[in-house]
């Protein structure tokens, strides 16, 4: 009998040097949605819309079975890319192109897939980052989200040749008329009392920013707990050898859904995401540090479902509390605090 190298049935991950332009990757493993996703999704996050929390005012906009929170999909199919993407990341950076192209409820079954669309090796010669365009679908598979996204990655052996540099050029936003509306939508009979807030689309001005108060300290077991739920295996976030300094980096769509979630107070009837235009993981976040968000509204369009429109918004997620709702600096670099710039879609009744 021959023998074996130790570890050679195992999953070191993807360095930056074995991605390839056109790379196809078919992450496993498939993962169903339960019920059981959206207790644990309530018990992380703060969060009270009242589509994903009622199946019954689900149910009167024209959603039923209820759908879970659309960041439960985002999560769970982000996960799978994880162990071929970003199992050796240093950091991801940033997001575009996303779109929501129908409610996710408790049954389905998600797989994701991905293409290399980019690599850039970045000067110090020792990482560089991946683009990706990922595609999750369900069990019939009909597409339920796909993004872009770019990732700094470890390269196994700093002396290994540089590739070719590819950018892709990226929209700055989904067009409005490009928003895919989920079958049934209709606002006309909506429930506002039992929404939380009376307010509707007229009542958003662009260039109005919305300070939602509240904050919440982030915790190792939550963030642990957060990892593991959506199987997302990067070594940065749950291993403390991983980074130099011994701490474990808080996964970044940790801080997306607790800031979403921290934005119900002011957006209350922002229900459904319908696309991400961009997002920027600006600093890291660690355990301790307490999250609060502001948001800005950016533009605002109609529908053509019934009593819906939609708001273009900013939401800004900050280490404290920033009360002047403040982005950048005089300098144009986003000011000591910020940890997280996400560029989104939302439908509202009209």
């Amino acid at each position: 009998m021959s023998a074996t190298t130790a570890g050679s049935k195992t999953n070191s991950g993807n360095f930056f040097e074995d991605f390839s332009i056109g790379q196809v990757l078919e992450h496993a493993t498939p993962r169903t949605v339960t019920e059981g996703d959206r207790a644990l999704y309530n018990a992380l996050y703060p969060t009270r819309f009242a589509v994903p929390s009622s199946a019954e005012f689900a149910a009167s906009v024209g959603l039923s079975p209820a759908p879970v929170e659309e960041l439960v999909a985002f999560h769970i199919a982000f996960g799978k890319t994880v162990p071929d993407v970003s199992l050796n990341a240093v950091a991801n950076l940033g997001y575009a192109e996303c779109r929501f192209h129908r409610p996710v409820v408790p049954g389905d079954t998600l797989r994701t897939t991905s293409e290399v669309i980019g690599l850039k090796q970045n000067s110090n010669g020792r990482t560089g980052v991946v683009y990706v365009r990922s595609t999750a679908t369900n069990q019939r598979g009909e597409i339920a989200i796909d993004w872009a996204r770019w990732v700094m990655v470890h390269k196994r052996d700093a002396d290994a040749p540089a590739p070719e540099t590819v950018v892709p050029d990226l929209a700055d936003a989904v067009a409005a008329d490009q928003l895919v509306l989920p079958e049934g939508l209709d606002f006309t009979g909506y429930d506002f009392a039992a929404a939380g807030e009376p307010h509707r689309l007229d009542d958003y001005e662009v260039g109005e920013t919305i300070d939602h108060v509240d904050g919440v300290t982030l915790t190792d077991p939550e963030h642990m707990l957060a990892t593991r739920l959506w199987q997302n295996t990067a070594k940065v976030h749950f291993n403390t050898e991983a980074r130099p300094d011994g701490t474990r980096l808080i996964y970044g769509g940790h801080v997306i859904s607790m800031a979403r979630a921290l934005s119900f107070n002011g957006l209350a009837n922002a229900q459904l995401i319908a696309a991400i235009n961009a997002g920027a993981h600006v600093a890291p976040a660690f355990a301790g540090d307490t999250v609060y968000a502001w948001s800005e509204v950016l533009d605002k369009a109609e529908t053509s479902a019934p009593g819906v429109g939609a708001l273009r918004l900013r939401l800004v997620a900050t280490k404290g509390r920033d009360e002047t709702t403040t982005l950048r600096g005089d300098d144009g670099k986003y000011r000591d605090g910020v940890l997280l710039d996400l560029d989104y879609w939302a439908f509202v009744p009209r």
